[in-house]
This record gives C-alpha cells, sequence and structure tokens, in this order.
C-alpha cells in the first residue's frame, strides 16, 4: 500500500513545451493526455513512451520508430461501449515493461481518464472511487460522460463485488456522486 501512495504523490504535470502539449503523469510509467500529447515527438521520445493508446475516432495513430500503438475506436457519447476495451488496454498497459504508456483520447477529459481508470482498478486493486480520487489528483479537470460512468461502476462490480460510487440526480443531469464521507466504511476491492 505504501508503493502506492508514493506513486500517487508522484503525479506529475508534465508540458512540452506549449501548455496545449501537456501530458499528466499517473504513475512512473503511465501518461494522460490529448491528442497533442502524441503528436509531440519531443514528449513521446523524452518520456520514454513504448505504448500509445489511441482513444478517438478522430485522429490516426502516430507512427513513431519502436513505439506500438492501439487503436480503441470509440466516440465520447454516453451510448459509446468503451468497456468493450477496458481489460485488453488494461493488459496492454500492464504488460508494457519496455517503456512508458501514453493513453490519450482528444482532449485527455473522458475516454483516456476512464480507460486509465479501469487499469488502475485491475491492476493496482483500487475501488473506483479510489482510481478516480487518484486520477483527479494528477489531471483535475478529468470529466468521464455519463455513460462511462455506468460502465466503470459495472466493472468495478465486477471486479470487487460492490461499488464505491453510486449515480446520484442533480440539477445538471444524472452525475457520479462518491459515497458521502460519513461513510467511514467505504467498501475495498477485496476480489481478484
Amino acid at each position: 500500500r505504501m508503493d502506492l501512495c508514493a506513486e500517487m504523490l508522484s503525479c506529475a504535470f508534465v508540458c512540452e513545451p506549449a501548455v496545449t502539449m501537456c501530458a499528466s503523469q499517473i504513475t512512473a510509467t503511465l501518461f494522460l493526455g490529448g491528442a497533442d500529447a502524441a503528436m509531440n515527438p519531443a514528449l513521446v521520445s523524452r518520456r520514454n513512451i513504448t505504448l500509445i493508446v489511441n482513444a478517438t475516432l478522430e485522429y490516426p495513430c502516430p507512427v513513431y520508430h519502436g513505439v506500438e500503438c492501439i487503436h480503441v475506436p470509440v466516440s465520447d457519447v454516453p451510448h459509446a461501449r468503451l468497456c468493450d476495451h477496458f481489460e485488453d488496454v488494461a493488459q496492454h498497459i500492464h504488460e508494457n515493461m519496455t517503456g512508458s504508456t501514453l493513453v490519450h483520447c482528444a482532449a485527455g477529459i473522458s475516454r483516456s481518464p476512464a480507460l486509465v481508470i479501469a487499469y488502475l482498478m485491475r491492476y493496482k486493486k483500487l475501488t473506483l472511487h479510489q482510481a478516480h480520487e487518484w486520477v483527479v489528483s494528477c489531471r483535475p479537470f478529468v470529466r468521464p460522460n455519463v455513460g462511462f460512468w455506468r460502465q466503470l461502476l459495472h466493472y468495478e462490480k465486477v471486479l470487487c463485488g460492490n461499488n464505491t460510487v453510486k449515480m446520484a440526480a442533480t440539477s445538471l443531469g444524472v452525475l457520479p456522486k462518491v459515497k458521502d464521507s460519513q461513510d467511514r466504511t467505504l467498501p475495498s476491492c477485496v476480489n481478484g
């Protein structure tokens, strides 16, 4: 558990060279960003990116020597089935031992954070609540769409047997709500 805490504290926002070329460091070898990060050869080289996960329909996989690119052709709409890719993407990230991984979508706000959260739940054994907090601590402006939240909730239920986040009706529509802070007995992911 201490290793996870150290990794969470090492989150960094990596910009090279312009503010639009930003990727957020989630772990020592995992970065999250928008398409501009993937199209930045200096960032890819400097961060030793050897795997790019491209979660867009609108951007082609960049071609770099020694870099594998996995294309996840999913729209950023609530009915898109991003969950069909959770296991495969998480496994590829986990098995990338030759360098770092960059997971990106168009802006690094919805699709790619959802994939990173799924990875953290699967391989770091975090709850959805913990994984979301981790990613937000590294990249504060992530906002997976409501459909991706529902898919992450289902994935958490499969992995952990319970949910640590619920959907709630608000004035802005149905949004995810982390269980009340008074609930000091948040379930942990004990399966797996």
